[in-house]
């Protein structure tokens, strides 16, 4: 079987990579086939993560084994196939790139092609460029700070100049969109 996944990126709207690899192959070898996508280096530490619906982490496939609790199960990408842990269509996963900060990109498995083997995982489709691979840290600590003043600001305002505030001046429903929508209903 050959399986189609499509990669996203919160960070960059017109990023797309599309991969064409054997479902017997590892989670090693899609990692492969993604930093060669991308033009990433291989000297970073990344995780895949096997997600539910709504992108809540459920299972880790990591690059090194990891000292982990004899309770959980443990998978690293060069022993762990993608069959064992991937099986239907729409599957998510996150591949996180910059181990730090989390950032990742979404993956979906979009089809299964049954019948049909995929010899090395191949890019079958690009589309835009990928977000830089690591965060400039004296750029992130800037940003950071600058939120920081700003919501420091914000706060001092609302807690000193709106004395009225109540809690029936927000509508639950402002939070439902929070988590609504699919990244891949686009595509």
């Amino acid at each position: 079987m050959i399986y189609k996944f499509v990669i996203l990126s919160d960070e960059t709207d017109d990023f797309r990579r599309d991969i064409l690899i054997d479902s017997d192959a590892t989670f090693f070898e899609l990692h492969e086939a993604i930093l060669e996508s991308v033009g990433y280096t291989k000297d970073q530490m990344t995780s895949f993560f096997i997600c539910d619906e709504d992108w809540n982490k459920k299972k880790e496939i990591t690059l090194v084994e990891m000292d982990t609790s004899s309770e959980e199960d443990s998978y690293v990408m060069d022993s762990t196939r993608l069959s064992d842990l991937v099986e239907e269509e729409r599957q998510k996963l996150l591949y996180v790139f910059e181990y730090l900060t989390e950032r990742s990109f979404f993956m979906e498995l979009r089809e299964i092609i049954t019948g049909k083997s995929q010899p090395k995982a191949e890019c079958v489709f690009r589309k835009g460029e990928p977000p830089i691979q690591v965060t400039e840290f004296e750029a992130l600590d800037e940003r950071l700070n600058t939120r920081m003043s700003a919501t420091n600001h914000h706060l001092e305002e609302d807690l000193y100049d709106d004395d009225d505030f109540g809690s029936d001046d927000y509508d639950d429903e402002d939070f439902d969109n929070l988590s609504e929508g699919n990244p891949f209903d686009d595509y």
